[in-house]
């Protein structure tokens, strides 16, 4: 089983490089919100770095359905999903792989580049590094969440605005704990530590039930 979860992390990761798309296009869209906002909001520092973490959260949400709804379709209209179904490993193993791929290639670039966004809403570097750690541990419940809706509508063409519509509001508590622990790292009234593990077990809990919810969706649609 452990052999059929790292032939298929590193199959997702070349078949990823060699196509491109989601990674770079979720680091365009990251970086077009948060260009955008300064605009938006005038040349207010002092407001640009009390609401950066939202900024860049509410970004970082957005990215990351960039390309869920070819996380497995891809496999789905060429055959391969029908082959790994029939395979030994069992279907949670497969998701899994290919769930925690798709975040290697979307969510932590996001969370890495957090830093270099920050600085287009004037955040401190207490607040840049507290973005990136809230990331790290934010962004995979949000991939799982969404891996739920991919496998939802894998068999539907153009199936992107179905997923989000699906998704999003199971995206919101993710959100909330993450802008309120990056808040709290900035001196908030809660200590961080409060918002922080709510976040990591909002990630615990989200791949275990994205893990299983996803491939009992694969399996409906057989």
């Amino acid at each position: 089983m452990t052999g059929s979860f790292r032939a298929l992390l590193v199959r997702d990761l070349k078949l990823a490089a060699r196509v491109g798309g989601s990674g770079t296009m979720g680091l365009v869209f990251f970086l077009a919100i948060v260009t955008l906002m300064p605009f938006a909001l005038g040349p207010d520092l002092n407001l640009l770095a009390r609401i950066g973490p939202a900024i860049l959260w509410i970004a970082a949400l957005l990215a990351t359905l960039i390309g869920l709804d070819r996380l497995f379709q891809a496999d789905q209209e060429d055959g391969s999903l029908d082959l790994l179904r029939l395979s030994p490993a069992p279907l949670e193993v497969v998701v899994l792989a290919k769930v925690l791929a798709h975040w290697l290639v979307t969510g932590l670039p996001l969370a890495l580049a957090a830093p270099l966004f920050g600085l287009l809403v004037a955040l401190t570097p207490e607040g840049m590094l507290a973005m990136v750690t809230t990331l790290l541990v934010g962004t995979p419940a949000l991939t799982f969440i969404g891996a739920i809706g991919a496998a939802l509508t894998a068999t539907l063409r153009k199936g992107g605005l179905i997923l989000a519509i699906l998704v999003l509001p199971f995206m919101i508590p993710t959100l909330i704990f993450g802008v309120s622990a990056a808040n709290a790292a900035l001196g908030g009234t809660i200590p961080f530590s409060t918002p922080f593990l709510i976040l990591i077990a909002l990630s615990l809990i989200s791949g275990v039930v994205g893990t299983f919810g996803a491939a009992a969706a694969l399996r409906s649609a057989e």
